[in-house]
């Protein structure tokens, strides 16, 4: 391993701050043994994206290879969704008990969910998980107010989420990001003038998004939604050992 630069001093895990949280879409023992082997130093939670948890047939099998190298799984927040549509929290809390299950994600970004039910839902699961909670619609026609960011985010946080994400998705084009991937840099300005961006996850799945973050932000940014073949690129980028963010920190 090389080890002669100066490089920004990283955080060590387990980690508060800059974090990686990686998006698993669907990947199989043999690939996640492969991610473990090069990037395992470098994740700090893996998403199992939306409800691809449900349709796994080796999910016990991926969760443990991911937590017998020290990283928390959790299931994606549309999963929650469609628990609280069909009203079988009990039944999700149980199996999430089954398999070790230590962090759950709690977002609304699909269905409509009264605002004191969400926090009160918080509430009740912060009691026994670690809690990330969602900020942000999935509907790119959908417009929250900064200020109302900032109210939404504020609360989630006092009813026990560990972090808040803010809204990306997948594919970096909604919440606080333009159609086209840009940030909302306004947005973004206003919602840390009154929170700490430690206490913020970012989805930022496209690199462009990932050093925006990173410039702004520093090497101990929490980031969210990265592909699992971008984890090293990622970490380069905290580093400065790559053109986008290189002349930031060198």
């Amino acid at each position: 391993m090389l080890d002669f630069l100066t490089l920004p001093e990283r955080s060590a895990k387990p980690r508060s701050r800059g974090l990686t949280h990686v998006l698993d879409k669907g990947l199989g023992p043999t690939q996640i043994t492969d991610l473990m082997a090069v990037a395992a130093p470098y994740i700090d939670i893996v998403k199992l994206g939306w409800g691809t948890s449900y349709i796994t047939a080796n999910l016990a099998e991926k969760v443990e290879l991911y937590q017998s190298n020290g990283i928390p799984v959790c299931f994606g927040g549309t999963l929650l969704e469609v628990v609280v549509r069909q009203n079988k929290m009990d039944e999700y809390v149980h199996r999430l008990r089954e398999l070790g299950i230590s962090h759950i994600e709690v977002s609304d970004g699909t269905i409509a969910m009264a605002e004191d039910d969400k926090l009160a839902l918080l509430r009740r699961l912060a009691r026994d998980f670690t809690v990330l909670s969602e900020v942000g619609s999935k509907d790119d026609g959908v417009v929250i107010a900064p200020y109302k960011w900032v109210e939404l985010i504020k609360r989630e946080l006092d009813a026990g989420a560990w972090k808040v994400i803010t809204e990306g998705r997948e594919s970096g084009t909604v919440g606080v990001y333009q159609s086209s991937g840009q940030v909302k840099e306004g947005l973004i300005d206003e919602i840390v003038s009154a929170i700490s961006a430690d206490n913020l996850l970012f989805e930022a799945p496209i690199k462009s998004q990932q050093a925006w973050f990173v410039k702004k932000f520093g090497s101990n940014v929490n980031l969210g939604n990265i592909p699992p073949d971008e984890v090293i690129s990622c970490e380069t980028l905290r580093l400065g050992i790559r053109s986008d963010t290189l002349l930031t920190f060198h």
